[in-house]
């Protein structure tokens, strides 16, 4: 995946876990308690994930994605000691709200490079996140079932308007959850991926027509976190 990303000049990122949703949780699994499932559950688990952004690392991954607190802050620290690339960039999961200006703030300041909003935010309250944190935005237009499910793919040209830099992304409504996936998935995984291509080809033709100046990143544009692979 490294040199396959690397060929093409785009952005390949890992998702760090485990978290407790994953494990053996049994706050995680109750009606109150998915708030806990995104978090590395305990110390060993936190171990885990580090272990698994040095492996990434390894290999050539210059994104991580982090749903945890503490993770974000170790990985922020280790990075600036010298001790992770320079380059790599920590990217926060939709899983770890950043739901106002001054939580995106504390994310920014632990060491977040990309900050993932709240599938449900209004376009004025992604307005005032724009205006406090300088990073760039993710924001998904087409949220999966268990975040919400929305379709929001008319709002693309406001949204470049009001939050750029902004990744708009394209999750799939009426879709499988198949976290965490493997080969015995292939087929369905390969036909989501393609789905969210051609849902990102709706979204770039929309935002064509309205009109709206943009500049979108091409194939090895600056700020991509592009992999490079191990020697």
């Amino acid at each position: 995946m490294v040199r396959l990303a690397a060929g093409a000049g785009v952005e390949l990122s890992l998702f760090a876990r485990p978290c407790a949703a994953w494990g053996t949780s049994a706050m995680a699994r109750a009606p109150a308690g998915g708030v806990l499932g995104p978090c590395a559950w305990g110390s060993d688990q936190l171990a885990a994930a580090v272990d698994e952004v040095r492996r990434a690392v390894d290999l050539g991954v210059r994104s991580v994605l982090v749903s945890d607190l503490g993770l974000l802050s170790v990985v922020g620290r280790l990075r600036a000691d010298g001790a992770l690339p320079a380059d790599l960039q920590v990217k926060v999961s939709v899983m770890l709200p950043a739901a106002n200006p001054a939580a995106a703030g504390v994310l920014v300041g632990l060491g977040a490079d990309t900050v993932n909003l709240p599938t449900d935010l209004s376009l004025a309250q992604i307005a005032g996140v724009r205006a406090t944190v300088p990073v760039p935005l993710d924001v998904y237009v087409e949220a999966p079932d268990n975040v919400g499910g929305f379709v929001r793919h008319h709002e693309i040209p406001r949204l470049v308007e009001i939050a750029s830099p902004v990744y708009v992304k394209f999750g799939l409504r009426n879709a499988p959850d198949v976290y965490p996936s493997g080969t015995h998935l292939d087929d369905l995984t390969v036909q989501l991926s393609r789905e969210r291509v051609r849902r990102a080809r709706l979204g770039l033709d929309l935002l064509a027509r309205s009109g709206v100046e943009a500049d979108c990143s091409a194939p090895g544009a600056r700020g991509l976190a592009l992999p490079s692979p191990a020697t």
